[in-house]
């Protein structure tokens, strides 16, 4: 009873002081609040389980593997903002188009896997959970943000996007706790696990290719640059990715070890099975960070994919089609293949993009640094091809 008040008291106070003054008029704050929003976004609540059930004992070394990672293609990013007020050649200019072209794709995935997040945790509690009614959600809502998009609806749903990132944030805050103090009383009844991997190395290498998108996000931080100057975009990212990486490991740390092996499904909303345990005040918090997540995201990078869509075809595809189509490939995804698959092709498109960020981050650098770059770009494609999928259960 103690710790499920002390949930919900942390959790009210984190999204209070989200609106306090002092803190949201703060430029590197606002700044970071973007890139920190998309990269504990959707994927925060389907990676620990995974991680636990595939990788056992050691899914905080898989953790920080991906953190190391994400930190490495975020360089190369930031590399990429410094470079924004030198003259382009025409080498790079053609980089950056492409970059923006495999984005607009990895958007167009992204949304899908935003949306069936959503339609999975929307009927999680409810008597029709499964996953045809979670189907019929997420149809149902990319066909409602397709029209808000085409209807010039946007607006008033991107208004919301600090009030969503807050209480996502303030819900983590409230897990985190209640995950810290099931953590002590398992430790101190000295029942705590360390469970073998489910997986050969091959088979653990290619999931963790496949869970890049679980971490990706900072990358837009570079596209801030309208509201931002380069200096504080560069520090806003390094921020966000070192404030999202405390609260990974802290979270698959304390995750890891309190649950034996097998005594949960791996399934889309399989956290909110865990949290059960831990507290009954969590599975209600977690869909509703859930669904205001997945909602913030997905129109997001709806109207990116749509911008940059127009963009790219120099006005030739206006942003209001563009956003049916992407509607009708989301609706394709959806009945074709389940969540899990989506998460490894998003994460296989977002590689793609940053193999082409670190190509770019090569031509501007000199010496070993090019070098390291280089050898990122060819990573980002390695993930890009054997990137693989979680088998749910």
């Amino acid at each position: 009873m103690f710790l499920d008040s002390a949930i919900f008291l942390l959790a009210a106070a984190v999204f209070g002081l989200m609106f306090w003054p002092g803190l949201r008029s703060r430029p590197r704050w606002r700044a970071m609040i973007t890139p920190l929003a998309s990269i504990i976004g959707s994927g925060f609540l389907v990676l620990g389980p995974i991680l636990q059930s595939e990788y056992g004992g050691f899914a905080p070394l898989a953790m920080a593997l991906l953190c190391l990672v994400a930190w490495a293609f975020g360089a190369a990013v930031r590399v990429n903002i410094g470079a924004e007020a030198h003259p382009a050649s025409p080498a790079r200019r053609r980089i950056e188009a492409l970059a923006q072209a495999v984005l607009a794709f990895a958007y167009v995935i992204s949304v899908a896997y935003y949306l069936n997040l959503f339609g999975a945790f929307a009927v999680a509690l409810t008597p029709w959970h499964g996953a045809f009614a979670a189907r019929i959600v997420t149809t149902v809502m990319l066909i409602a943000i397709g029209l808000a998009g085409f209807s010039g609806g946007f607006k008033a749903l991107e208004r919301l996007e600090y009030a969503s990132v807050s209480l996502k944030l303030a819900i983590i805050a409230g897990l985190i706790l209640g995950l810290a103090g099931y953590f002590a009383v398992r430790a101190s009844a000295d029942a705590l696990v360390f469970a073998a991997p489910n997986l050969g190395a091959w088979q653990a290498l290619t999931l963790g290719f496949g869970l890049i998108v679980t971490v990706q996000g900072f990358e837009t931080a570079r596209y801030l640059g309208g509201s931002y100057d380069a200096p504080t975009r560069i520090v806003a990212m390094k921020r966000a990715q070192g404030l999202s990486t405390a609260i990974y490991l802290a979270y698959i740390v304390l995750l890891a070890y309190v649950f034996a092996p097998g005594s949960h499904a791996l399934s889309e909303t399989a956290i909110i099975d865990m949290m059960r345990v831990v507290s009954p005040v969590l599975p209600g918090m977690l869909v509703a960070a859930a669904l205001a997540a997945q909602l913030s995201a997905a129109v997001a990078d709806t109207s990116g994919a749509g911008g940059l869509t127009a963009e790219l075809s120099r006005g030739h595809l206006p942003a209001r089609p563009a956003y049916l189509a992407l509607v009708a490939a989301g609706i394709a995804l959806t009945w074709a293949v389940d969540l899990f698959a989506i998460i490894a092709y998003a994460s296989r498109a977002f590689a793609a993009y940053y193999a082409a960020q670190s190509l770019l981050a090569a031509l501007e650098t000199k010496g070993a640094r090019r070098l390291g770059f280089a050898a990122l770009a060819c990573l980002g494609i390695v993930i890009a091809v054997f990137g693989t999928p979680a088998e749910g259960g």
